[in-house]
This record gives structure tokens, sequence and C-alpha cells, in this order.
């Protein structure tokens, strides 16, 4: 019973916790009061915000700048195009990646290290976005969301998570399938994958984002309006929202189009798709990301 008592016995705090305690306390408010600021205001009319100018919670709150959003058709053509850029470039990119890691990971291959060496010097230097354009452009495959997809089809920091997690893998695991007659393909796919799941959401998650984000390069590869991504859309819509305010500043109060509103919907709408799906990520993050980044 003693022990069970020192056990659980609560700690003090000394001088150095509470210290520790109120700087962690006014980061975290640093963060989030803004954020907070970012939902009130695109719940925010134009009346209530020019009276008080900042808000944390709106004493009214109204849903005009989602309808001035999403009454814009051309949003949805955004979500499918970001969508296809996610299912496409997700798997291909973690095949690309896991496979190559795979092949720099098995030691005794010939010309590994050269190849690694090259892929290592991809990070620090490379031809830059023209000879890149020049290249899809000779492929035909500008203005098509193969441009982007195949642009970032492998990312070479992704890999390298991916190698350095395979080579903490205990080698006698993928000795003792060799030796009972597994190829390379079962040994991957059934022993080296199932016990790569955290560096592997952690990945998923690094290209989802990425591709959600897509703007530069949808920009320069993409002309046509139904292949626009939804980061150029949402720019599009606020950029208009903000000619038609300054056009119409004499005549019209501004309530009914409320540029900052649109703006801060915007955001939310572009980063609560990437909220809802870390949750369940965040779990395999926080292991995949300190055992990849740590050569064994």
């Amino acid at each position: 019973m003693t022990k069970r008592k020192s056990i659980f016995k609560r700690k003090k705090f000394t001088l150095m916790d509470w210290i520790l305690f109120i700087i962690l306390t006014l980061l975290m408010l640093c963060i989030l009061v803004p954020f907070l600021n970012v939902i009130a205001i695109s719940f925010t009319s134009y009346k209530e915000y020019m009276q008080s100018g900042w808000v944390i919670w709106p004493k009214m709150p109204t849903l005009a700048a989602y309808e001035e959003l999403f009454k814009d058709s051309r949003i949805f053509i955004g979500y499918k195009t970001t969508l296809m850029y996610i299912l496409i470039g997700v798997p291909m990119n973690l095949l690309l990646s896991t496979t190559m890691a795979y092949c720099l990971c098995r030691k005794g291959w010939p010309g590994r290290r050269l190849v690694l060496l090259m892929v290592l010097f991809t990070m620090i230097f490379n031809g830059g976005i023209v000879p890149l354009y020049l290249i899809m452009k000779s492929l035909h495959l500008t203005n098509t969301i193969w441009a982007i997809i195949l642009a970032q089809g492998m990312n070479t920091f992704n890999m390298i998570l991916i190698y350095n997690y395979f080579n903490s893998l205990p080698e006698v695991l993928i000795e003792s399938a060799s030796l009972d007659g597994a190829s390379e393909w079962t040994i991957l796919s059934r022993i080296v994958l199932p016990l790569a799941k955290p560096i592997l959401a952690t990945v998923v998650l690094f290209v989802a984002v990425q591709l959600w984000n897509e703007y530069f390069m949808s920009m320069i590869f993409l002309r046509s309006n139904n292949w626009q991504s939804l980061q150029q859309i949402l720019r599009s819509i606020v950029m208009d929202s903000q000619v038609v305010d300054t056009a119409s500043a004499m005549v019209d109060t501004g309530e009914k189009n409320f540029t900052d509103a649109i703006k801060m919907a915007a955001v939310i709408v572009t980063m609560l798709p990437v909220m809802c799906v870390y949750p369940f990520l965040q779990k395999y993050f926080a292991k995949g990301i300190m055992i990849g980044a740590v050569k064994a």
C-alpha cells in the first residue's frame, strides 16, 4: 500500500516547471488566438468588423462569406482537380519512394551507394523550372494534370525518410525470407511494408498536404480553366471580390461582399480537410518522423 502511494504521489511543481508552463501557455495563445480570429472573421459581417476591428466571437454570426465563396461554380472544379492530384499522386509517390528506398537499403547490391549519392545531389542542386517546363512541353503534357503529378512523382526527402526507416529494420527478417525462397516483391509487400506503417503514414500525410496546397506548378503548366487547382480558384475568387469592392466603393457599403471575410473563409475551406485527416494519422506521425529521420 505504501509503495502504491509513493508511485501515485503527486509531484510538486518547481520554479522551472512554472516558467516552462507559462512560456508554453504564451506560445499556445500566440497560435490559438490568431486562429480563432480567422474563424471569427469568416462568420462576421462588415458592420461588426468595422465597429470592433478584432473579433474572437462574433455577436451576430453570418454565412455570407461562405455563400459568396461557394456560389462560384469554379470552386467545385478546384476541388475536383485537387482531389485527382491526391488520388493519383499519393499512390504514385508512395510506390516510387518505397521501391527505390528498398533497393537502396539492400546491402550487397552493386552501385547502390553511387545511386544514393546521385539522389541526394538532387536535394541540393536541380535544373530549375525552365528545363522542367521544356521537358513537359516536349512530352506534350502541358495543360494536363499529368504535368503536375509527374513533376512531383517522387520527393527525395520522403524517400530518404523511408530509406532510413528500412535500414532500422532487422536484416535477419529479410535474410530469413530470402532463404525461404521469397522474391524481392514478396519481401517488400509482406514483410517490410507492414512493419513500416508509421513512416508510410507520415509520407502519405506529407505528400497529401503538398498536393492539396499545390499552386505554383498548376499556375505554370495549366492554362485551361477546367483544370485549375483549388488554391488557384480560391485566389481568383478573392481577387475578383476585391475588384468588385474597389469598383463599387462609392455606392456600396461593402455589407454584401466583405472581402476580408471571404479571405478568411477561403483559409478555412483550404485547411479544414487537412485538419480532419490529421488526427487519424497523428499516432503514426511522431514515431515515423523520429525513426525515419535518424539513421540506424
